[in-house]
């Protein structure tokens, strides 16, 4: 693999391993299995789609077609993180609780509810506020940049 993949995947996962202190600070709980999830502060997503095309910019140039290919891509890969797979979460949350309530008005209810087994809860963390999505590009931009520097001194 090339420097600019390492360094993406660098940036994935030190944002999947920021999201644990992150949410320990704000919710007071730890929980480390965070690490492993989408969605949530900072964009995993982001932050590698940034950290490859800062790494490029630095290294090709921005008038190059890697640059160019690199930035519609992370653009792309960000603008559906906080669109269409945040969408999809909130949609996800609305059904989760349909079925919470349709199971309580079946137990109220007494009525026989004839189901293979209990129905797997679907998850909910999805995708990203903007401002998840902000602080991955940050952190992307700030790893590629530092990805840089440190394999341009290692020539």
């Amino acid at each position: 693999m090339n420097k600019g993949v390492y360094i993406a995947l660098l940036s994935i996962g030190l944002a999947q391993a920021l999201k644990i202190p992150i949410h320990f600070f704000r919710k007071k709980e730890f929980r480390p299995e965070l690490f492993f999830h989408t969605g949530g502060m900072p964009s995993s997503h982001s932050a590698g789609v940034s950290s490859l095309t800062t790494f490029i910019a630095l290294k090709r140039g921005i008038p190059t077609i890697d640059f160019a290919l690199s930035l519609i891509y992370g653009l792309i890969v960000m603008y559906d993180a906080q669109g269409i797979r945040r969408q999809t979460g909130e949609l996800t949350l609305k059904v989760n609780s349909m079925g919470e309530l349709i199971e309580k008005i079946h137990k109220e209810e007494s009525v026989a509810f004839e189901q293979e087994k209990t129905p797997k809860k679907l998850k909910e963390m999805l995708g990203h506020q903007p401002a998840e999505v902000i602080g991955g590009a940050l952190l992307g931009v700030a790893t590629g940049a530092i990805g840089y520097l440190l394999t341009k001194k290692g020539r």
